[in-house]
C-alpha cells in the first residue's frame, strides 16, 4: 500500500533528523510550511532551547503584499537579522521533510542574503 503524502514527509524527515542537529555554536534552523504561511525556528538541540523564531504571521511581514515565495524570503531574512542579534551567524538547515523548492528555497535565499551561512 502506497504511503500517504504526510506519512511519506514524517519519513524523510525522521532520515534528516538523524544526521542534522543543532548546537548552541551551530543552532538548526527549522521549518515548518503549511498551505498559507510558513514558520521557522532556530534549535539547540543539546540544551533543548529555541534561540530564535520567525513566521509568515509576524506583523511585519503579514502586513506585506506579495506572493506565498516571496513572503517566505522576507521570513528567511527576518530569522537571519534575530540569528545575527543572538551572535549566531552559521546554522544546520532542517527542511523538514519538505523538497528543497519553491517556498522552503526563497526561505533560504532570503537567510543566506541577510547573511546566514549554511
Amino acid at each position: 500500500m502506497a504511503l500517504t503524502k504526510t506519512e511519506r514527509r514524517q519519513r524523510i524527515k525522521n532520515r534528516i533528523r538523524k544526521v542534522v542537529s543543532g548546537s548552541e555554536a551551530r543552532p538548526r534552523l527549522s521549518v515548518f510550511r503549511s498551505n498559507k504561511e510558513i514558520y521557522v525556528q532556530l534549535i539547540d538541540d543539546t540544551n533543548g532551547v529555541t534561540l530564535a523564531a520567525a513566521s509568515s504571521r509576524d506583523k511585519e511581514i503579514s502586513s506585506a503584499e506579495g506572493t506565498k515565495s516571496e513572503i517566505a524570503k522576507l521570513v528567511g531574512k527576518a530569522i537571519a537579522e534575530k540569528a545575527l542579534k543572538a551572535g549566531v551567524d552559521t546554522i544546520s538547515f532542517d527542511r523538514g521533510g519538505y523538497l528543497y523548492h519553491g517556498r522552503v528555497k526563497s526561505l533560504a535565499e532570503g537567510a543566506r542574503e541577510a547573511g546566514l551561512k549554511f
